[in-house]
């Protein structure tokens, strides 16, 4: 029982702590797309796309036109398929990790779920408080001279040990999900060398009305750079 909930808690942790990182890139990655489209030029603007289309869409076909895959689309394709995500974010050499991963894994599981279930029949059988029904099968050769503590315990490891395996699988796969999306959005980011970055500090009131300081960093091109 204290597994499980100690897994619970582990699973709880890592999913609110991916929750948390995918929104921020997410937020950044349209904050420098939003930027994109204020610092064009007058003559670029469409006033029907500027004023019609939600921005969203504006979104999506900056990506359509730059070559780059949707986020979104990345996303539903690695939930379908494992690594299909990666592979349209065109990193084909993380396929054979996220496979190797969930592979490894799935066997693993597998192999304990057995041991698991010949320990619970060996105990089941063996147990004098327990019916001779052999209601879980036939007691293992390998395990007729065991004990009944020894059986209990066993049985009651790889139990927990196989539900933990069983959680690692389901984040293994949910971190599949995040790497695509997140690359995904990543690659709208510029990362060219002629970037800088303006901070400023300006005086501010908080909410309480105390007085504060506000600090605001911004990207932009620097076009003396070569």
């Amino acid at each position: 029982m204290k597994s499980w909930k100690g897994c619970l808690s582990f699973l709880s942790r890592f999913l609110s702590t991916s929750l948390v990182l995918v929104f921020m890139f997410a937020t950044l990655a349209q904050s420098q797309s939003l930027s994109r489209q204020l610092t064009r030029p007058a003559n670029s603007y469409n006033i029907n796309n500027a004023f019609g289309n939600s921005f969203a869409d504006t979104l999506q076909n900056e990506n359509v036109a730059t070559g780059l895959p949707d986020p979104k689309n990345v996303m539903f394709k690695s939930m379908i398929i494992p690594g299909w995500g990666q592979i349209t974010n065109k990193q084909i050499w993380k396929v054979p990790i996220v496979y190797g991963l969930l592979g490894g894994l799935t066997w693993y599981s597998i192999d304990l779920n057995k041991k698991y279930h010949d320990y619970r029949a060996a105990f089941y059988n063996l147990n004098p408080n327990t019916p001779d029904d052999l209601r879980f099968g036939t007691t293992p050769d390998y395990l007729a001279n065991e004990n009944l503590e020894s059986l209990r315990t066993n049985r009651n490891f790889l139990r927990n040990r196989r539900d933990f395996i069983y959680i690692t699988i389901g984040l293994a796969y949910g971190l599949n999900i995040i790497d695509a999306y997140v690359f995904a959005h990543m690659r709208s980011f510029d990362v060219s060398e002629d970037l800088s970055v303006r901070t400023s500090v300006k005086p501010s009131v908080l909410a309480s009305g105390r007085p504060g300081v506000t600090l605001s960093m911004e990207l932009f091109k620097n076009k003396n750079a070569r």
